[in-house]
Protein backbone atom coordinates (compact mmCIF):
# COMPACT_ATOMS: atom_id res chain seq x y z
CA UNK A 1 0.00 0.00 0.00
CA UNK A 2 1.22 3.14 -0.92
CA UNK A 3 2.13 6.56 1.30
CA UNK A 4 -0.65 8.12 -0.33
CA UNK A 5 -3.27 5.48 0.10
CA UNK A 6 -2.65 4.96 3.80
CA UNK A 7 -2.78 8.52 4.65
CA UNK A 8 -6.40 8.85 2.72
CA UNK A 9 -7.33 5.97 5.01
CA UNK A 10 -6.55 6.96 7.64
CA UNK A 11 -7.85 10.72 7.32
CA UNK A 12 -11.26 8.85 6.40
CA UNK A 13 -10.99 7.33 9.75
CA UNK A 14 -10.32 10.54 11.67
CA UNK A 15 -13.86 12.37 10.36
CA UNK A 16 -16.00 13.67 12.02
CA UNK A 17 -19.68 11.89 11.58
CA UNK A 18 -21.93 15.14 10.73
CA UNK A 19 -25.70 15.29 11.50
CA UNK A 20 -27.53 15.28 7.97
CA UNK A 21 -30.93 15.26 6.98
CA UNK A 22 -32.89 13.18 7.77
CA UNK A 23 -32.14 12.08 10.69
CA UNK A 24 -32.80 8.39 9.79
CA UNK A 25 -29.62 8.71 7.09
CA UNK A 26 -27.84 10.40 10.00
CA UNK A 27 -27.94 7.11 11.74
CA UNK A 28 -27.08 5.07 9.00
CA UNK A 29 -24.01 7.36 8.18
CA UNK A 30 -22.62 6.85 11.09
CA UNK A 31 -23.13 2.96 11.21
CA UNK A 32 -21.37 3.26 8.03
CA UNK A 33 -18.26 5.53 9.29
CA UNK A 34 -17.50 2.75 12.48
CA UNK A 35 -17.38 0.17 10.33
CA UNK A 36 -15.20 1.92 8.29
CA UNK A 37 -13.31 2.92 10.83
CA UNK A 38 -12.87 -0.64 12.31
CA UNK A 39 -11.89 -1.69 8.69
CA UNK A 40 -9.08 1.21 8.12
CA UNK A 41 -7.30 0.61 11.57
CA UNK A 42 -6.95 -3.26 10.73
CA UNK A 43 -5.79 -1.87 7.30
CA UNK A 44 -3.39 0.70 9.03
CA UNK A 45 -1.81 -1.89 11.95
CA UNK A 46 -1.20 -4.56 8.96
CA UNK A 47 1.01 -2.02 7.09
CA UNK A 48 3.00 -1.04 10.30
CA UNK A 49 3.60 -5.27 11.15
CA UNK A 50 4.20 -5.58 7.43
CA UNK A 51 6.48 -2.66 7.03
CA UNK A 52 8.47 -3.12 10.56
CA UNK A 53 8.48 -6.79 10.87
CA UNK A 54 7.42 -6.37 14.48
CA UNK A 55 5.26 -8.97 16.16
CA UNK A 56 2.43 -7.67 18.40
CA UNK A 57 1.14 -9.70 22.14
CA UNK A 58 -2.26 -9.05 22.61
CA UNK A 59 -2.97 -8.68 26.43
CA UNK A 60 -6.15 -9.43 27.43
CA UNK A 61 -8.42 -6.26 28.44
CA UNK A 62 -6.13 -3.85 26.70
CA UNK A 63 -6.72 -1.23 24.02
CA UNK A 64 -5.24 -0.61 21.05
CA UNK A 65 -2.90 2.11 21.05
CA UNK A 66 -4.58 5.78 19.42
CA UNK A 67 -3.78 6.17 15.81
CA UNK A 68 -3.17 10.14 14.91
CA UNK A 69 -4.96 11.61 12.32
CA UNK A 70 -3.38 12.57 9.22
CA UNK A 71 -2.46 16.10 9.12
CA UNK A 72 -4.26 18.38 6.35
CA UNK A 73 -1.83 20.10 3.74
CA UNK A 74 -4.48 22.66 2.49
CA UNK A 75 -4.33 25.63 4.39
CA UNK A 76 -6.79 26.60 6.51
CA UNK A 77 -9.96 29.03 5.85
CA UNK A 78 -9.43 32.18 7.88
CA UNK A 79 -11.95 32.52 10.87
CA UNK A 80 -14.85 34.45 10.07
CA UNK A 81 -15.49 37.65 11.97
CA UNK A 82 -17.15 36.49 15.10
CA UNK A 83 -20.03 39.59 15.05
CA UNK A 84 -21.29 39.25 11.54
CA UNK A 85 -24.08 40.99 9.21
CA UNK A 86 -25.38 39.75 6.08
CA UNK A 87 -25.45 41.90 2.81
CA UNK A 88 -27.32 45.33 2.15
CA UNK A 89 -29.16 42.85 -0.87
CA UNK A 90 -29.83 39.20 -0.80
CA UNK A 91 -30.87 37.30 -4.07
CA UNK A 92 -33.00 34.51 -2.95
CA UNK A 93 -32.29 30.50 -4.53
CA UNK A 94 -36.11 29.37 -3.71
CA UNK A 95 -35.97 25.71 -4.55
CA UNK A 96 -38.14 23.37 -3.74
CA UNK A 97 -39.46 24.90 -0.54
CA UNK A 98 -40.75 27.26 -2.80
CA UNK A 99 -43.50 24.95 -3.73
CA UNK A 100 -45.00 25.86 -0.49
CA UNK A 101 -45.96 29.18 -1.49
CA UNK A 102 -48.75 27.69 -3.71
CA UNK A 103 -51.83 25.84 -2.96
CA UNK A 104 -51.55 22.37 -2.29
CA UNK A 105 -52.36 19.79 -5.35
CA UNK A 106 -53.51 16.86 -3.06
CA UNK A 107 -54.26 15.51 0.11
CA UNK A 108 -52.05 13.81 2.73
CA UNK A 109 -55.11 10.95 2.77
CA UNK A 110 -55.01 10.43 -0.94
CA UNK A 111 -51.07 10.34 -1.36
CA UNK A 112 -48.71 9.90 2.31
CA UNK A 113 -45.80 11.03 2.19
CA UNK A 114 -42.33 8.12 1.86
CA UNK A 115 -41.25 11.53 4.51
CA UNK A 116 -41.94 15.31 4.25
CA UNK A 117 -39.13 18.16 4.08
CA UNK A 118 -41.51 20.65 5.86
CA UNK A 119 -44.89 21.77 7.26
CA UNK A 120 -46.47 24.84 6.29
CA UNK A 121 -49.00 27.03 8.39
CA UNK A 122 -49.73 30.09 5.97
CA UNK A 123 -51.29 33.15 7.85
CA UNK A 124 -52.68 36.49 6.71
CA UNK A 125 -49.69 39.44 7.71
CA UNK A 126 -52.80 42.20 7.38
CA UNK A 127 -55.56 39.82 9.44
CA UNK A 128 -53.32 37.15 11.04
CA UNK A 129 -55.94 34.85 9.93
CA UNK A 130 -54.50 30.88 9.88
CA UNK A 131 -54.91 28.58 6.67
CA UNK A 132 -54.99 25.09 6.67
CA UNK A 133 -51.20 22.84 7.21
CA UNK A 134 -49.19 21.72 4.30
CA UNK A 135 -46.87 19.29 3.98
CA UNK A 136 -44.12 19.26 1.71
CA UNK A 137 -43.16 15.89 1.07
CA UNK A 138 -39.40 14.50 -0.78
CA UNK A 139 -41.09 14.19 -3.87
CA UNK A 140 -41.95 18.02 -4.51
CA UNK A 141 -45.63 17.14 -3.61
CA UNK A 142 -47.67 19.39 -1.72
CA UNK A 143 -50.42 18.11 0.36
CA UNK A 144 -53.13 19.68 2.64
CA UNK A 145 -53.22 17.68 6.33
CA UNK A 146 -56.76 16.96 6.12
CA UNK A 147 -56.93 13.95 8.40
CA UNK A 148 -57.62 15.92 11.38
CA UNK A 149 -58.33 19.16 12.54
CA UNK A 150 -56.19 21.29 14.99
CA UNK A 151 -57.34 24.47 16.71
CA UNK A 152 -54.88 26.97 17.92
CA UNK A 153 -53.11 26.58 20.72
CA UNK A 154 -53.96 28.55 23.84
CA UNK A 155 -52.50 29.70 27.51
CA UNK A 156 -54.45 30.00 30.65
CA UNK A 157 -54.97 33.96 29.75
CA UNK A 158 -56.48 32.65 26.30
CA UNK A 159 -53.86 34.33 24.02
CA UNK A 160 -53.91 31.85 21.08
CA UNK A 161 -51.06 30.94 18.23
CA UNK A 162 -50.76 28.54 15.55
CA UNK A 163 -51.28 25.16 15.74
CA UNK A 164 -47.92 24.92 13.84
CA UNK A 165 -44.79 25.97 15.34
CA UNK A 166 -40.84 25.18 14.25
CA UNK A 167 -40.89 22.07 16.52
CA UNK A 168 -43.48 20.08 15.31
CA UNK A 169 -41.89 18.29 12.42
CA UNK A 170 -39.66 14.63 13.39
CA UNK A 171 -36.24 14.89 12.51
CA UNK A 172 -36.77 12.23 10.18
CA UNK A 173 -40.12 13.71 8.56
CA UNK A 174 -41.68 10.92 9.26
CA UNK A 175 -44.15 11.88 11.95
CA UNK A 176 -45.78 14.94 13.03
CA UNK A 177 -46.85 16.09 16.57
CA UNK A 178 -49.35 18.79 17.33
CA UNK A 179 -49.96 20.26 21.03
CA UNK A 180 -53.27 21.25 21.67
CA UNK A 181 -55.22 21.33 24.95
CA UNK A 182 -55.75 18.75 26.98
CA UNK A 183 -54.18 16.68 24.63
CA UNK A 184 -51.24 15.70 22.27
CA UNK A 185 -52.39 14.67 18.39
CA UNK A 186 -49.26 12.76 16.44
CA UNK A 187 -49.89 12.35 12.89
CA UNK A 188 -48.00 9.57 10.92
CA UNK A 189 -47.64 10.82 7.47
CA UNK A 190 -46.38 8.01 6.08
CA UNK A 191 -49.79 6.14 6.46
CA UNK A 192 -52.28 9.04 7.31
CA UNK A 193 -52.68 7.75 10.77
CA UNK A 194 -53.90 10.24 13.84
CA UNK A 195 -52.77 9.14 17.17
CA UNK A 196 -54.79 11.67 19.84
CA UNK A 197 -53.25 11.04 23.09
CA UNK A 198 -55.07 13.08 26.39
CA UNK A 199 -52.65 15.10 28.28
CA UNK A 200 -53.53 17.87 31.20
CA UNK A 201 -52.65 21.67 30.38
CA UNK A 202 -53.06 24.29 27.62
CA UNK A 203 -50.13 22.75 25.84
CA UNK A 204 -48.46 24.62 23.33
CA UNK A 205 -45.01 23.77 22.38
CA UNK A 206 -43.90 20.07 21.22
CA UNK A 207 -40.05 19.11 20.41
CA UNK A 208 -38.88 15.70 19.11
CA UNK A 209 -35.26 14.71 21.21
CA UNK A 210 -34.50 11.92 18.73
CA UNK A 211 -37.68 9.59 18.69
CA UNK A 212 -38.76 11.06 21.85
CA UNK A 213 -41.46 13.76 22.18
CA UNK A 214 -41.69 16.67 24.96
CA UNK A 215 -45.03 18.20 25.19
CA UNK A 216 -45.29 21.43 27.50
CA UNK A 217 -47.20 24.25 28.61
CA UNK A 218 -45.69 26.96 31.38
CA UNK A 219 -46.06 24.79 34.20
CA UNK A 220 -45.48 21.37 33.01
CA UNK A 221 -43.52 19.12 30.45
CA UNK A 222 -44.04 15.75 29.41
CA UNK A 223 -41.68 12.86 27.71
CA UNK A 224 -44.58 10.69 25.95
CA UNK A 225 -44.03 7.97 23.60
CA UNK A 226 -45.41 8.62 20.28
CA UNK A 227 -45.96 5.06 19.52
CA UNK A 228 -48.31 4.16 22.85
CA UNK A 229 -48.78 7.32 24.48
CA UNK A 230 -47.17 6.62 28.04
CA UNK A 231 -46.16 9.60 29.65
CA UNK A 232 -44.07 10.34 32.54
CA UNK A 233 -43.28 14.18 33.45
CA UNK A 234 -40.13 16.11 33.72
CA UNK A 235 -39.68 18.27 36.25
CA UNK A 236 -37.92 21.76 36.53
CA UNK A 237 -38.06 21.82 32.16
CA UNK A 238 -39.36 24.89 30.68
CA UNK A 239 -40.52 24.36 27.10
CA UNK A 240 -39.73 27.64 25.62
CA UNK A 241 -36.03 27.08 26.76
CA UNK A 242 -35.73 23.41 25.72
CA UNK A 243 -32.72 23.36 22.93
CA UNK A 244 -34.27 20.58 19.87
CA UNK A 245 -30.99 18.36 20.75
CA UNK A 246 -28.80 17.18 17.23
CA UNK A 247 -30.78 13.48 16.07
CA UNK A 248 -27.97 12.09 15.62
CA UNK A 249 -26.72 12.66 19.49
CA UNK A 250 -28.30 9.94 21.57
CA UNK A 251 -27.02 11.06 24.47
CA UNK A 252 -29.91 11.56 26.06
CA UNK A 253 -28.95 15.28 27.13
CA UNK A 254 -31.45 18.13 27.31
CA UNK A 255 -30.11 21.69 26.89
CA UNK A 256 -31.63 25.00 27.83
CA UNK A 257 -30.60 28.56 27.32
CA UNK A 258 -32.36 30.66 29.91
CA UNK A 259 -32.35 33.89 31.49
CA UNK A 260 -31.46 37.58 30.48
CA UNK A 261 -29.11 40.14 30.03
CA UNK A 262 -26.51 39.55 32.62
CA UNK A 263 -28.26 36.30 34.07
CA UNK A 264 -28.41 34.39 30.71
CA UNK A 265 -26.98 30.78 31.39
CA UNK A 266 -26.71 27.09 29.65
CA UNK A 267 -27.89 24.16 31.41
CA UNK A 268 -27.43 20.73 30.66
CA UNK A 269 -30.14 18.29 31.81
CA UNK A 270 -29.54 14.52 32.22
CA UNK A 271 -31.75 11.35 34.21
CA UNK A 272 -30.42 12.40 37.30
CA UNK A 273 -28.25 16.01 37.12
CA UNK A 274 -28.80 19.35 36.30
CA UNK A 275 -25.52 21.56 35.34
CA UNK A 276 -26.03 25.22 35.31
CA UNK A 277 -23.45 27.69 33.87
CA UNK A 278 -23.04 31.45 32.68
CA UNK A 279 -22.90 32.28 29.16
CA UNK A 280 -19.46 33.05 28.91
CA UNK A 281 -19.08 36.16 25.87
CA UNK A 282 -15.58 37.12 26.11
CA UNK A 283 -14.78 35.76 22.44
CA UNK A 284 -16.76 38.36 21.46
CA UNK A 285 -15.20 41.70 20.94
CA UNK A 286 -16.19 43.99 23.83
CA UNK A 287 -19.64 45.31 23.66
CA UNK A 288 -21.02 42.28 22.09
CA UNK A 289 -23.82 40.07 23.80
CA UNK A 290 -26.78 38.53 24.30
CA UNK A 291 -29.64 40.35 26.16
CA UNK A 292 -32.45 37.91 25.50
CA UNK A 293 -33.15 34.78 24.00
CA UNK A 294 -36.73 34.04 21.78
CA UNK A 295 -37.80 31.18 19.67
CA UNK A 296 -36.75 27.83 19.22
CA UNK A 297 -32.85 26.74 19.95
CA UNK A 298 -31.24 24.48 17.53
CA UNK A 299 -28.21 21.97 18.22
CA UNK A 300 -25.59 21.16 16.12
CA UNK A 301 -22.72 18.62 16.95
CA UNK A 302 -21.48 20.76 20.06
CA UNK A 303 -23.14 24.25 18.68
CA UNK A 304 -26.76 26.10 19.50
CA UNK A 305 -27.92 28.62 17.41
CA UNK A 306 -30.92 30.47 18.80
CA UNK A 307 -32.29 33.90 17.55
CA UNK A 308 -32.69 36.67 20.54
CA UNK A 309 -31.93 40.49 21.15
CA UNK A 310 -28.25 41.74 21.17
CA UNK A 311 -25.74 44.43 21.86
CA UNK A 312 -23.93 45.15 19.17
CA UNK A 313 -21.57 48.07 19.78
CA UNK A 314 -22.70 50.06 21.67
CA UNK A 315 -26.57 49.77 19.91
CA UNK A 316 -28.98 47.35 21.73
CA UNK A 317 -32.28 45.79 21.34
CA UNK A 318 -30.39 44.53 17.90
CA UNK A 319 -32.20 41.38 16.21
CA UNK A 320 -29.94 38.05 15.11
CA UNK A 321 -29.02 34.88 16.31
CA UNK A 322 -25.87 33.63 18.30
CA UNK A 323 -23.96 30.16 18.13
CA UNK A 324 -23.19 28.67 21.59
CA UNK A 325 -20.54 26.10 22.17
CA UNK A 326 -22.97 23.45 24.13
CA UNK A 327 -20.07 21.95 26.02
CA UNK A 328 -18.63 25.39 27.22
CA UNK A 329 -21.12 27.82 26.94
CA UNK A 330 -19.24 30.15 25.22
CA UNK A 331 -20.77 32.45 22.33
CA UNK A 332 -19.09 32.31 19.33
CA UNK A 333 -20.90 34.03 16.80
CA UNK A 334 -23.37 36.60 16.42
CA UNK A 335 -25.44 37.65 13.39
CA UNK A 336 -26.63 41.36 13.97
CA UNK A 337 -29.68 42.14 11.76
CA UNK A 338 -30.10 45.15 12.71
CA UNK A 339 -33.37 47.19 14.32
CA UNK A 340 -34.63 48.90 10.84
CA UNK A 341 -37.76 48.02 9.71
CA UNK A 342 -37.72 44.78 11.72
CA UNK A 343 -40.94 43.62 14.36
CA UNK A 344 -40.38 42.52 17.34
CA UNK A 345 -38.93 38.34 17.22
CA UNK A 346 -38.88 38.80 13.60
CA UNK A 347 -36.17 36.59 13.66
CA UNK A 348 -36.72 32.86 14.68
CA UNK A 349 -33.94 29.98 13.89
CA UNK A 350 -35.52 27.21 12.27
CA UNK A 351 -32.65 24.49 12.22
CA UNK A 352 -29.36 23.39 10.68
CA UNK A 353 -28.74 22.10 6.98
CA UNK A 354 -26.28 19.72 6.32
CA UNK A 355 -23.53 21.78 5.49
CA UNK A 356 -23.42 24.02 9.04
CA UNK A 357 -26.37 26.49 7.67
CA UNK A 358 -28.23 27.94 10.00
CA UNK A 359 -32.16 28.34 8.52
CA UNK A 360 -34.09 31.40 9.80
CA UNK A 361 -36.94 34.02 9.60
CA UNK A 362 -36.32 37.16 7.75
CA UNK A 363 -37.52 40.28 6.59
CA UNK A 364 -41.81 40.03 5.75
CA UNK A 365 -41.98 36.64 6.91
CA UNK A 366 -38.92 34.99 4.25
CA UNK A 367 -35.70 32.32 4.81
CA UNK A 368 -32.31 33.02 4.61
CA UNK A 369 -29.49 31.05 5.07
CA UNK A 370 -26.60 31.55 7.40
CA UNK A 371 -23.06 29.97 7.94
CA UNK A 372 -21.41 30.56 11.04
CA UNK A 373 -17.73 29.72 9.83
CA UNK A 374 -17.58 31.92 6.49
CA UNK A 375 -20.52 35.01 8.09
CA UNK A 376 -21.72 33.94 4.45
CA UNK A 377 -25.71 35.00 4.51
CA UNK A 378 -28.12 33.71 0.97
CA UNK A 379 -31.64 34.42 0.77
CA UNK A 380 -33.58 30.97 0.59
CA UNK A 381 -37.21 32.50 -0.07
CA UNK A 382 -37.72 36.31 -0.30
CA UNK A 383 -41.90 35.68 1.22
CA UNK A 384 -43.45 33.20 3.17
CA UNK A 385 -45.42 34.15 5.58
CA UNK A 386 -46.24 31.79 8.39
CA UNK A 387 -45.46 29.14 10.43
CA UNK A 388 -41.94 26.86 8.99
CA UNK A 389 -41.36 23.63 10.57
CA UNK A 390 -38.24 21.72 8.64
CA UNK A 391 -36.83 18.49 8.79
CA UNK A 392 -32.90 18.02 9.58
Amino acid sequence: MRDGDLRQLLTLAAEDVRPSQPAAAAWERAHRVRRTRRAVGAVAVAVVLVAGGTTLALRPGGRPAPVAPATATANPVPSASPVQRPPDQLTYSGGPLARLAGPPSTSLSARPVHRAVALYQPVDPNTGAAGGIRVLGDDGVVRNLDVVTLGPTRDAAGNEATALKSGNLSPDGRLAAFAQTDEVVVVDLTTAAVRRYPLAGYLEHVLWAGDRLLVGDDDTVYEVDPSTGATEKVPGVSPWDVVTPDPGNGSGVLLTLTGVEQGLTLSRWTSNDVGTQRLDFRALPAGNRVDEFYGRGWQRGDEVARAGWLTTGTTSGVEGVAVVNGETGIVTRLLDLGREGRSKGCCEVLGWDADGGVLLRYSAGGLIRWQPETGAVTGVLAELPGQVALAW
